[in-house]
């Protein structure tokens, strides 16, 4: 029966093809055989059982040429895992983004030095500090790098090259002012409320005076185009921690004092502003004496 179907198959394409010279060659020489004559008639040939041959089936499903797959197992998402103390520190960014982008993560504090020692030791720190998340079968390092993956990961990072330049510029002007907040616990107590004048004098002359143009000008909700972005988040972020140092700091900008507000209604910012999210409180001094004897 299936010699059969192979003179057949012969003849269908020995008359179809007549008048070439020589057998068909080409991208379509393969279907010119049995397989392809049962496709073309869309034929189902049932298992033939006979000495010295397979048996053959050719069906519908057949039709692509390839063998059915099975379908792969669903994995199951891990959620990212945030390595560092219990504050907030140059981790709390990392909080700050997650949440914004609506994803649910787990923190594992390092309570002790042998936390870190472990990590350290288990090569799972690239250079051994933290901060360190967990995320996609990564051991992912140094905070702004951290930021750019979730960020991209998870749309908030610009549609372009050009409004990811911008987003870049921003954040990086923002992370500068952060970082007078992150290292203001560390300071001797004499010299915390002159940083305080200190930091608000330059985020009244250097920063705000930035954003509050860039606002004016375009006239948007966003900071870059037309959805939110790595530079709101971070930018709201360090304007609240200003704000419970200094309340009034942003008397002299109403632009920034309306953006404000429409960001943090964003559901998902706003659900993290709540008293019972990750977010971490003001840095305290058992954070700062954790910082000194877990983390150096």
């Amino acid at each position: 029966m299936l010699n059969i179907a192979v003179s057949i198959g012969e003849i269908f394409w020995s008359l179809a093809y007549r008048g070439r010279l020589g057998p068909p060659t080409g991208p379509r020489a393969a279907d010119r055989s049995l397989g392809g004559f049962v496709r073309f008639w869309s034929l189902q040939v049932e298992p033939v059982q006979s000495p010295g041959w397979k048996a053959l089936m050719v069906s519908q499903r057949g039709l692509s040429g390839r063998a059915e797959q099975k379908p792969e197992k669903a994995v199951m998402a891990t959620k990212p895992k945030l390595h560092y103390p219990n504050g907030r520190g140059r981790m709390e960014s990392v909080r700050w983004v997650l949440a914004a982008a609506g994803v649910e993560f787990d923190e594992e504090f390092l309570e002790t030095k042998e936390q870190l020692q472990k990590l350290q030791d288990g090569n799972h720190l690239l250079f051994q500090q933290v901060p360190m998340v967990e995320i996609d079968g990564m051991k992912l390092v140094q905070t702004r790098s951290i930021l750019h993956y979730i960020a991209d990961k998870h749309h908030l990072f610009g549609k372009d090259l050009k409004e990811r330049t911008l987003i870049d510029m921003y954040v990086e002007g923002t992370l500068d002012l952060l970082e007078l907040l992150i290292m203001h616990p560390f300071l001797k107590p004499d010299d915390q409320q002159k940083e305080v004048a200190n930091m608000a004098q330059k985020a009244i002359i250097r920063y705000f005076p930035v954003f509050e143009k860039v606002l004016r000008g375009h006239g948007q909700r966003f900071l870059v185009g037309n959805q939110l972005s790595l530079a709101d988040i971070i930018l709201l972020q360090t304007i609240l921690a200003l704000e419970e140092k200094i309340p009034n700091i942003l008397s002299a900008f109403p632009h920034l004092q309306e953006y404000i507000m429409k960001i943090s209604n964003i559901p998902a910012i706003n659900k993290f502003l709540e008293p019972s999210s990750e977010k971490q409180p003001l840095p305290d001094d058992m954070y700062v004496k954790t910082m000194y004897s877990n983390c150096k």
